[in-house]
């Protein structure tokens, strides 16, 4: 139900361990989970396999085959519950992990103590800066056809209403009318106390300037991770956000529909059909993410803030 995790012809490197063996919180002392970078109990455990994991898109995958009696998963799908399940079509040495079952994205991990990374022989492309991305302003939209919430979104808001819950230091947060509301305001109401603001949230970032927030909500590079960084002398606290959501928000773009018109209809003037799409239900950040993210900010152990991850534990 989920697309593609990576975008054609990128890939992405997991810092943190995954895959089996993974211990249960019972095996797993206080001091050796915040060594790992994880102030508070999230799933069942964690992960101590390999680190360095590389994601592909399923399409970007070569010279490999599914290997007979692991391909076992949950529903529709495979989810890796059995070990690497993609073997080298040369030597049959287990390689990589096909992920596509229901409710995970659709990937393929490359196991890092059997893969290794070469050199390209082409030429040395270096990321994009800031000003070449948003004059691309490539984002994702927020709806999906059928009305759902786009999956990158909730995910992009529940990491980053972590990093807005510890800017907030507990007070309730201003945020201005439109979709910063729809996707914030709720999550805030349930979690905050209520009461006039104390602190106000704005987009910040490239080309935008609001010295008057207290929070600014900035994206992050898509190819390096590097959140953007406000000017020296700024004092608003930085809320990360995934740059393709960011990038709707702070750079909206109305498109003209490609439909045929006959007639004169001056240049620019927007149709009404077909309507914008509208979500079938009120936004709702990632749970999982969330509370992911907020169990690996030192933060969490302020008391106020462990209440909020447990309640939001018990009840996502």
């Amino acid at each position: 139900m989920l697309p593609p995790l990576m975008e054609p012809g990128t890939y992405a490197v997991e810092p943190e361990p995954s895959g089996w063996p993974r211990k249960p919180w019972s095996e797993i002392g206080e001091d050796e989970a915040e060594a790992r970078g994880v102030f508070a109990r999230v799933g069942h455990g964690l992960s101590f396999g390999a680190a360095g994991a590389v994601v592909l898109a399923p399409g970007d995958s070569r010279g490999m085959a599914l290997i007979p009696g692991r391909l076992d998963g949950y529903c529709l799908g495979l989810d890796g519950r059995d070990g690497p399940n993609l073997a080298c079509t040369r030597c049959g040495q287990a390689v990589a992990t096909r992920v596509d079952d229901c409710s995970l994205w659709q990937a393929v991990w490359l196991a890092p103590d059997a893969v290794r990374r070469l050199p390209d022989d082409g030429p040395d492309t270096r990321p994009d800066d800031w000003d070449t991305l948003v004059s691309e302003r490539r984002s994702t939209p927020p709806i999906e056809q059928l009305g759902y919430w786009h999956p990158k979104w909730e995910a992009a808001v529940g990491a980053a209403l972590a990093h807005l819950l510890v800017a907030s230091g507990g007070a309730p947060v201003g945020l201005p009318d439109g979709l910063l509301t729809d996707l914030f305001g709720r999550a805030l109401d349930a979690h905050l106390p209520k009461g006039p603001p104390v602190k106000r949230l704005a987009l910040g970032g490239p080309t935008l300037t609001r010295p008057d927030a207290d929070i600014l909500l900035v994206p992050v590079h898509p190819q390096t991770g590097d959140t953007w960084s406000p000017p020296s002398g700024t004092a608003a606290a930085v809320v990360p956000l995934s740059a393709d959501v960011w990038m709707h928000l702070a750079l909206p773009q109305e498109q003209v529909p490609p439909i045929p018109v006959t007639g004169g209809m001056p240049s620019g003037v927007l149709r009404d059909d077909p309507l914008p799409l509208r979500p079938y239900r009120l936004f709702d950040p990632d749970s999982r993410v969330f509370l992911d993210t907020l169990a690996r900010l030192p933060a969490v152990r302020q008391p106020w803030l462990r209440e909020i991850f447990d309640r939001a534990t018990g009840r996502p």
